[in-house]
């Protein structure tokens, strides 16, 4: 049986979680694992030069228990739905993973707003540093514009993954 295994990354309060929750809603057989759910303790957090509680790096997430969680699911999926000749898109196991690796902010608004210098001394850094490793690996990667509509990127990622489950399924058909 295949699985379906989407990313949602973004900056930070930038309705990651709210799409992925939305689209779960809409989306048969799929499930949500957020990598906020995953940040260790606040004292395990290292704090910079500014005295500021570095939670937009990996160091500061229990990757280790993410990545169990993740594998859980996909050997969960695996077992329950029973393969046969006639799937159809609905019965594919879609995961959605949304996370805060930073691709946009420059047009976000923040209430209350950030403290100064966090954002040019850690958010911005932070930012240009995961951009560079997602253009790094050779992965398709959809980036969505921030300053559209919740329910505009909701309709977008909503109809991709509909034709990419389409996709899945002749695939599936003619294998």
């Amino acid at each position: 049986m295949k699985t379906f295994i989407v990313g949602i990354s973004g900056v930070t309060n930038g309705g990651k979680t709210t799409l992925a929750k939305n689209l779960q809603k809409h989306l048969p057989n799929c499930s949500v694992i957020s990598q906020d759910d995953f940040f260790k303790p606040e004292s395990e957090i290292e704090t910079d030069k500014n005295g500021f509680l570095q939670y937009d790096v990996l160091e500061a997430l229990n990757m280790e228990k993410m990545m169990s969680t993740i594998s859980c699911w996909m050997e969960s999926a695996r077992r329950s739905v029973v393969s046969t000749d006639r799937e159809s898109a609905e019965e594919i196991p879609i995961l959605i993973i949304e996370g805060f690796l930073l691709f946009n902010y420059n047009t976000r608004v923040y209430e209350p707003p950030d403290s100064p210098g966090y954002f040019d001394g850690h958010v911005w850094p932070m930012y240009l540093k995961h951009r560079q490793e997602m253009q790094d690996i050779p992965w398709e990667v959809v980036y969505l514009d921030g300053t559209k509509s919740e329910e505009d990127l909701f309709l977008q990622v909503y109809e991709d993954l509909i034709q990419e489950l389409a996709k899945q399924k002749c695939l599936q058909l003619t294998a």
